[in-house]
């Protein structure tokens, strides 16, 4: 299936310091572009890929599973080694857990990592009823476009495929099970008001990490998909500030025209 207008993965080659960023589970780089960019015209090295199964539709995600996800964004994290001197993580929701799990696994290969209302676990009854559920019906109802800023959409799957749901729910236990293994400097941006991810996760991976070095920063006028909200003008400011603090010279002034057609790659 062809990738939906807009899902297409975003690189830039920068300097020295590189930036992998994860996008959320239904979701796709659509949703962490606008960050991309901003990282990207401020002369750095800027790489994110669509997760296998998502961009196209749903139904391509039920054959995919935590393992395709977390081989791509480990694939691209190795790449970035080889292409850079230091590299930092970042995520939205699931895209948080998978950029935690790549510190916790890397070790020093990561620099820092950056999330947004990173998801931990899954909640309610459904978790409790995946195993059989999944069986039984093929999706769900979707959850993207948690915004609150009028006009602004996530583009992701108006449906959750629940064979894929089950397999993010096994994912949740191994991610939380490493977290004590993170140790970089973390900086957690959270909305009080979101809708997907509750308030819990963060504190319960504020309370598991090893990281002596942890910002959190609340994002009091967004939803759960920030990076295309109210705050996320500061999600770019404080992701920014984190990195110069970090990598002192590898932030420069905002380059004019990065960004556009023949400046970035995607695909």
């Amino acid at each position: 299936m062809p990738v939906l207008p807009g899902a297409e993965p975003f690189r830039h080659e920068g300097g020295e310091v590189g930036v992998l960023l994860c996008h959320g589970f239904t979701g796709s780089p659509q949703s962490l572009r606008p960050w991309a960019r901003h990282l990207a015209e401020r002369g750095l090295t800027v790489a994110l890929p669509l997760l296998p199964g998502h961009g196209t539709r749903w139904q391509d995600m039920q054959v995919t599973g935590w393992q395709d996800w977390y081989a791509e964004v480990d694939r691209e994290l190795r790449a970035l080694r080889e292409r850079c001197a230091r590299v930092f993580v970042a995520g939205l929701s699931m895209g948080g857990a998978l950029a935690l799990r790549l510190a916790a696994k890397h070790g020093d290969a990561v620099a820092g990592v950056m999330v947004v209302n990173p998801a931990n676990r899954m909640h309610g009854v459904a978790q409790h009823a995946l195993p059989v559920l999944r069986h039984l019906v093929p999706a769900t109802k979707g959850i993207a476009s948690d915004i609150a800023k009028p006009l602004s959409t996530e583009l992701g799957y108006d449906r959750v495929p629940l064979h894929a749901a089950h397999s993010l729910r096994a994912f949740f236990r191994l991610a939380d099970r490493d977290l004590p293994q993170v140790t970089q400097p973390l900086l957690l941006m959270r909305s009080p008001q979101d809708h997907v991810v509750p308030p819990a996760d963060s504190a319960r991976i504020l309370g598991r990490v090893s990281s002596t070095d942890v910002t959190e920063v609340l994002l009091e006028h967004s939803y759960h998909v920030a990076t295309l909200d109210h705050d996320a003008d500061r999600i770019f400011a404080e992701s920014v500030a984190f990195i110069g603090r970090l990598a002192p010279g590898s932030v420069g002034e905002p380059e004019p025209g990065l960004g556009k057609e023949g400046t970035t790659t995607g695909g």
